[in-house]
């Protein structure tokens, strides 16, 4: 069986970033903690998944994600200031922090602590991998027919059934 659309697909696969110029290791699944995603859904990265397209069990892949084509370029105008009083009890974060946040339209997202100053804290609303090359290499493991309940969830089951 081969990879398409509203499959259920299990790999294994190696992250790098480019980093000035160098490959760095970011994350890893492994045969024991596979990644299992429902194909064609929107839960991956779209060109990640345009790779693994037609690949059938047991294959090998390495391919590379420009940064357009993954989590977006760095975006100077995503680093701004929150102002102080919006933590609790002058509990102020450390640097390096990552705070969940909610805009007006109840959107979540999550922001980096970049420091932290007089006036207030600086933080980086950028995706950690924004503006960087992804390189994925790995292996498909297992591809089978997703369940209707799966395809009615949008999401993956665990043995047995449903499991969030």
């Amino acid at each position: 069986m081969t990879i398409e659309n509203k499959q259920v697909v299990t790999l294994t696969y190696d992250l790098y970033v480019t980093d000035e110029g160098e490959k760095k290791h970011v994350e890893s699944a492994t045969l024991e903690q596979p990644l299992v995603y429902l194909h064609g859904v929107g839960m991956m990265l779209p060109k990640f998944e345009e790779h693994l397209n037609g690949l059938a069990i047991g294959a090998n892949y390495a391919f590379t994600l420009s940064a357009e084509d993954g989590y977006g370029e760095y975006d100077e105008e995503a680093v701004t200031n929150l102002p102080k009083d919006m933590f609790k009890d002058n509990l102020l974060p450390e640097v390096g922090a990552i705070l969940p946040l909610q805009d007006n339209n109840g959107s979540h997202f999550q922001a980096r602590v970049i420091s932290i100053a007089e006036d207030g804290v600086l933080v980086d609303l950028n995706h950690p991998m924004a503006g960087h090359e992804l390189h994925f290499n790995g292996k498909i493991v297992e591809v089978r027919p997703a369940t209707t309940e799966e395809l009615n969830h949008g999401h993956v089951h665990g043995p047995g059934g449903h499991q969030h």
